[in-house]
């Protein structure tokens, strides 16, 4: 664990030490080094069970895919940040690269963790750096307003979550994932342990977001900046969903009575956002949408508690953080052409913009899940693990999963196609940087269609 921690901590120093005109080529060098490094976790006997670090961070099979998601994001934020702050004072874009890696530090310790109360520090953490992210870059003038609502969802979501776990504590004596689980439950009159059980869930189903308490994504991810929407789509919602692995077979005594509302709002919530897609103007609005849509589905799969459905779920967390960042850069190199997110206003780019259609189409087709790609396996296995808990859960995936094919190809088609406005006439073609980009979210994808056991969180 050190050997990625170390150098990730050394690239603050390393950021503010390079003269100003190889700030971003030795920032994304390094911070690629550290992505091939990590790796290697790839490879460590992680079926086994924990390899531990030392008595306060360990890795299993189920960290490692999202450690080496979190260490192979930092480059690829960096690559899509360089126009953005291109006019930027060398200071503030010292300040911004520090941010990110700041970003990585808290997650890879999040991740990481065998503490659950370091758990909850970390993942408190990374609510400061992303909240400068977006209310400094920012975007809009609404940029204010949308770190408020994420500032304030997230936090009134996890202060139940601390009070649980120092009730937890107070009664097990210990909060290590290593032993908690072979402790005896928790035992408190009914309504306080269903209380208790609310709380330890609330603060990550608003991380993931789960349907009822989303609104502040969609704002959170249309006023950042393109590293900003790449962390949140990418790495900090699936904190949630990993908080939820971790923390529901500690729950187990409560889990069957108390999980149904919970997955017919998630499913339910597929299918509202979906139809929420259907009528958005905003590029980034619509992804952002799609997002809180995925993240219901995983939710659904990990509240099922069945080996198919946590493994589902670890596979479309890895493939939708890959996927979706894949979209906000196609929306953020289309935002710094046509100067406009309304795809009314940005269509008919594939006459002049052939090579970046190509791009939109794969990442359409790998977000309303195409076969062979691993979006479909993850996909599969949490509608089986659903069916198999109740036959009504049927009509609300197939319908969720119709409509989420049906805005992919809205959002394909009202960008790519149809007549361009006049003064988009002239605009400067893509630059090799962004297929580098574009070819480092989607290489990865196709890999993993290759060898998804990888990725499978080692529950099967």
């Amino acid at each position: 664990m050190l050997k990625i921690l170390m150098p990730t901590i050394m690239l603050m120093l390393t950021t503010w030490m390079t003269p100003k005109t190889y700030i971003w080529p030795s920032a994304l060098l390094h911070s690629l080094i550290i992505a091939l490094l990590s790796l290697s976790w790839f490879y460590n006997p992680l079926t086994l069970g924990w390899a531990m670090s030392n008595q306060f961070m360990a890795m299993d099979a189920l960290s490692a895919p999202l450690l080496i998601l979190t260490c192979w994001m930092l480059p690829l934020m960096i690559l899509a940040s360089q126009n953005h702050m291109a006019t930027s004072p060398p200071a503030h874009q010292r300040l911004y690269i520090t941010i990110l890696v700041s970003l990585q530090v808290f997650l890879i310790m999040a991740f990481s963790a065998t503490e659950i109360i370091l758990f909850y520090v970390m993942f408190e953490a990374t609510l400061i750096p992303t909240l400068v992210l977006i209310t400094r870059w920012g975007n809009q003038a609404e940029r204010l307003n949308a770190g408020t609502y994420f500032l304030f969802y997230t936090l009134a979501g996890s202060l139940p979550l601390l009070i649980a776990l120092l009730l937890l504590q107070n009664s097990t004596g210990t909060l290590s994932m290593l032993i908690i689980y072979y402790s005896s439950p928790l035992c408190l009159p009914t309504i306080a342990n269903k209380m208790w059980w609310a709380g330890c869930l609330m603060a990550f189903l608003v991380k993931m977001p789960l349907y009822g308490v989303h609104l502040w994504l969609p704002k959170a991810h249309v006023e950042a900046p393109i590293a900003g929407s790449m962390v949140l789509a990418a790495v900090l919602l699936k904190l949630g969903g990993y908080g939820m692995v971790r923390m529901l077979p500690g729950l187990s005594a409560l889990n069957k009575e108390l999980s149904y509302p919970l997955i017919l709002m998630a499913l339910w919530g597929i299918i509202m956002t979906g139809l929420n897609c259907l009528r958005q103007s905003d590029m980034k609005s619509l992804i952002a949408y799609s997002s809180v849509g995925h993240m219901g589905l995983v939710a659904g799969g990990i509240m099922t508690q069945t080996p198919l459905g946590l493994s589902g779920a670890v596979i479309l967390m890895i493939a939708h953080g890959l996927t979706s960042s894949a979209l906000f850069c196609l929306a953020n190199t289309n935002y710094e052409r046509a100067h406009t997110r309304t795809m009314n206003l940005a269509r008919g780019m594939q006459a002049m913009l052939p090579l970046m259609t190509g791009w939109w189409l794969i990442a359409s087709l790998a977000n309303l899940a195409l076969p062979p790609l691993p979006n479909l396996m993850g996909e599969l296995m949490i509608i089986l693990s659903l069916m198999n808990w109740s036959l009504i859960t049927m009509l609300l995936t197939g319908a969720g999963i119709l409509i989420t094919a049906g805005y992919s190809l809205y959002l394909f088609l009202m960008t790519q196609r149809g007549l361009s406005p006049n003064q988009k006439a002239n605009l400067s073609p893509p630059h090799t940087r962004e297929h580098l980009l574009l070819t480092l979210h989607i290489l990865p994808l196709l890999l993993l269609v290759l060898k998804p056991e990888l990725v499978l969180g080692g529950i099967s």
